[in-house]
């Protein structure tokens, strides 16, 4: 994606013939980049955090993880089903992007595969695992 975006660019600044679609092709691949490694993202407990609480009360810290982990599947799951609507209606109104004809459905295909994803995972996260 960097690449592409780098190459429109000096394409755009030396010869004015930057590349078609590069937007659409970009924001493609972050849409599945980002939501296809939702799930991982859980299962590896990844997630970006603030560990304010940590060092205050470390016993609640296992707690509140799952506490955050019961919240997302709801908060998922939810986005899922909106998602699920909207990639419906792409296909009735065989919405296409603007300039390379891209059927949005294959945007929608990541997000609803990531966010599903996302969703068991939190389930799978919620239960504490074994100590080796």
């Amino acid at each position: 994606m960097m690449l592409l975006t780098v190459a429109d660019v000096m394409l755009r600044a030396v010869s004015n013939q930057p590349i078609r679609g590069t937007f659409e092709i970009i924001e493609l691949l972050l849409a599945c980049t980002f939501f296809l490694a939702l799930p991982a993202v859980f299962l590896r407990d990844e997630h970006l955090l603030v560990d304010v609480i940590d060092p205050i009360a470390p016993r609640w810290v296992p707690w509140l993880r799952r506490f955050a982990e019961i919240i997302a599947i709801p908060v998922l799951a939810t986005m899922a089903w909106e998602g699920w609507k909207a990639a419906q209606e792409t296909l009735v109104f065989h919405d296409v992007t603007s300039d390379l004809s891209i059927h949005r459905i294959l945007y929608w295909i990541p997000v609803l595969f990531g966010l599903i994803g996302g969703a068991l995972a939190a389930v799978v996260m919620i239960f504490p695992k074994a100590e080796k």
